[in-house]
């Protein structure tokens, strides 16, 4: 997975590859290999070269991508964007009198369902929650309308490309 993290107003690149409960991470043409434990929700160990370090992270519910990662020295605000998703979703919307479908970005499973069919939306209001490699990702609508199909439902595996809902 290719990702744009934005840390104190710094783009960074960044590769990630999981094998297992290894990591590989590319982080601006450096790689490292790590061995990753989550021992309780939001809180991991990456071990690295002997070293272990502590994270916890804290998802800033009001904007997608946001969160804060705790180091026990440092707090760092970041933003990550998924430059896929963001060609995607810029593509998706089309002609504002067409329909928009919202389409799941990877391979996960249906955490949450945040509409009903019928419902009216705004642009950027939730959808639908997908979850993929221990992340949770909120589709969003692109524009404002009417949910006219939902082919979400909690609990249900999504393949990449799957169309969860479609407004118009």
């Amino acid at each position: 997975m290719k990702l744009t993290a934005l840390i104190e107003n710094e783009k960074h690149a960044i590769s990630i590859e999981r094998e297992g409960s290894r990591l590989i991470a590319d982080v601006d043409g450096r790689s490292v290999e790590l061995a990753v434990r989550e021992p309780e929700e939001g809180v991991y160990l990456f071990i690295c070269d002997g070293a272990v370090y502590e994270c916890r992270v804290t998802r800033d519910g009001a904007k997608a991508g946001q969160c804060h990662v705790y180091t026990g020295q440092r707090d760092y605000a970041i933003t990550l964007i998924d430059p896929k998703r963001l060609r995607a979703s810029q593509s998706v919307g089309g002609p504002l009198d067409g329909s928009a479908q919202i389409v799941a970005p990877m391979p996960g499973k249906v955490v949450r369902v945040l509409v009903e069919q019928g419902a009216m939306v705004e642009a950027g209001q939730g959808l639908v929650v997908v979850e993929a490699m221990k992340m949770q990702n909120e589709m969003k609508s692109p524009r404002a309308g009417r949910v006219t199909e939902l082919h979400a439902e909690a609990g249900a595996t999504v393949n990449t490309g799957d169309v969860l809902a479609v407004i118009e």
